[in-house]
C-alpha cells in the first residue's frame, strides 16, 4: 500500500511539547517541543516505522478508529498520514558508506589526479551491472 493513515495520541509533557504514540504500532514513539515540531516528528516516526516493517516483511495492522481510542485528560488523537512511495524512493537513494581496499599506488595516483572516489566507484558499478541511463 502506498498511503497509510494511523491515529496518533499526543500527550502533553510536563515541561513543554508533546509525546506521541501510535496505539496500533507498539514502539513507534516520538516527541517534540511544539505542536508543529511534534506533528513533523510524528509523520517521520510513522513513515520510518512502517518502512522498517515493510523491509522486515512484518504485517502492517489496520488502523484503529480514532473515536474508539481513550486518552487521558489533556491528550488528543489526530490522524497522521504516511505516503510510502516517497519514503521508499528516498530510502532507495540513501547513501551508504562502504569500506574497501585498493593498492597504495592506485590510491596515490587517484588522489594526485583529484578523483572523486565515490563517483568513480558508482560509475564503475553501474557499468559493470549494465545500469547506464
Amino acid at each position: 500500500m502506498d498511503k497509510y493513515l494511523f491515529p496518533a495520541i499526543f500527550e502533553p509533557r510536563e515541561t513543554k511539547g508533546y509525546t506521541v504514540t501510535f496505539p496500533d504500532l507498539p514502539g513507534c514513539i516520538t516527541e517534540g517541543d511544539s505542536l508543529e515540531e511534534t506533528l513533523l516528528m510524528a509523520k517521520e516516526a510513522l513513515e520510518l516505522h512502517l518502512y522498517g516493517m515493510e523491509e522486515d516483511g512484518d504485517p502492517i495492522p489496520s488502523p484503529a478508529s480514532p473515536e474508539k481510542i481513550v486518552v487521558s485528560t489533556g491528550a488528543f488523537v489526530t490522524i497522521i498520514e504516511a505516503w510510502m512511495k516517497l519514503i521508499r524512493d528516498e530510502m532507495a537513494d540513501k547513501a551508504v558508506k562502504k569500506t574497501l581496499t585498493i593498492p597504495k599506488w592506485l590510491n596515490d595516483l587517484a588522489v594526485k589526479n583529484h578523483l572523486n572516489f565515490s563517483h568513480v566507484l558508482q560509475s564503475a558499478l553501474k557499468d559493470h551491472l549494465g545500469l547506464r541511463e
